[in-house]
Parts: structure tokens; sequence; C-alpha cells
């Protein structure tokens, strides 16, 4: 059997209609969470899909794809989960603030490392400047 037998069979076999789609942008990678029924749509699940595009080196672009399913039985924790591992970040790697990086900048390339080597003249941020570029982000339910 060949891959693509398997795929569509794989497909075919997996039937669910889509109930609702919520992409959301970030920088290179779209997330998308989607809610579907289950085959006898007597239920529902949610998919969690991240896509992000990728340049060949023929100059096409192909999109690498990861994808977790998640059930009803499982929201609770999973959010649990997410939450404190999300706070563990802030407290822990970034003191209390997760820095964002508006669209624009994750979407340029970086010439070379800036953070490395900053120009001799540039002034030093006071604290209040370097927090004006900061913002909490606060999960909601799934």
């Amino acid at each position: 059997m060949y891959s693509d037998d398997f795929s569509q069979a794989h497909n075919q076999e997996r039937v669910s209609e889509d109930v609702y789609s919520k992409p959301v942008r970030a920088g290179k990678r779209t997330y998308f969470f989607d809610v579907k029924t289950t085959r006898g749509k007597d239920d529902f699940y949610l998919t969690i899909t991240e896509s992000k595009r990728k340049q060949e080196r023929d100059g096409s672009f192909t999109y690498d794809k990861h994808k977790i399913f998640l059930y009803k039985e499982d929201f609770e924790k999973f959010q649990e989960g997410l939450e404190d591992v999300v706070e563990y970040i802030r407290k822990n790697c970034f003191n209390g603030t997760i820095p964002i990086i508006s669209h624009e900048e994750q979407l340029q390339e970086p010439a070379e490392d800036s953070t490395l080597a900053a120009a001799p003249d540039a002034e030093e941020e006071s604290p209040a400047d370097v927090d004006k570029k900061f913002t909490d982000i606060k999960f909601e339910e799934l």
C-alpha cells in the first residue's frame, strides 16, 4: 500500500464534520482551533493544528503541520496544565512578564543577532521604557 493510498483510506475512515474554526495567526505560524463532531455526530472534540510555511530549495512552499486531538473529558486538565506552564515561564523565565513581539517583528528575518552586539553609542533603556514594550497574556477558557 502506497502512502497516498494509506492517507486516503485513513481520511475516509475518519469522517467528521467541522462545527467551528478559529485561526490564530502568530508570525510565521498559524494555529487552528477546530471543533469537530465524532463519526456518530453525537459528540464533539477539539483539534489544535500548528501550521508553519516553509520555502523549499526550488522556491515552492510547503506547510509543516502538527496536530493535537483533545477530547471533552480532557479539556479541564489540558487548560490547567497550559495555565500552569505559562505561569511557570512567566515567573521563572521572564521575571514576571512575557515579552510580546509584534506580528511585523515576528515576520522579519534578523540580519544578525542584535542582542549580542549593541551599537557602542546606543543609550540603555530605562526599566520604565522596557516595561512599556511588554504586555501580560491572559489565557481564557478553551
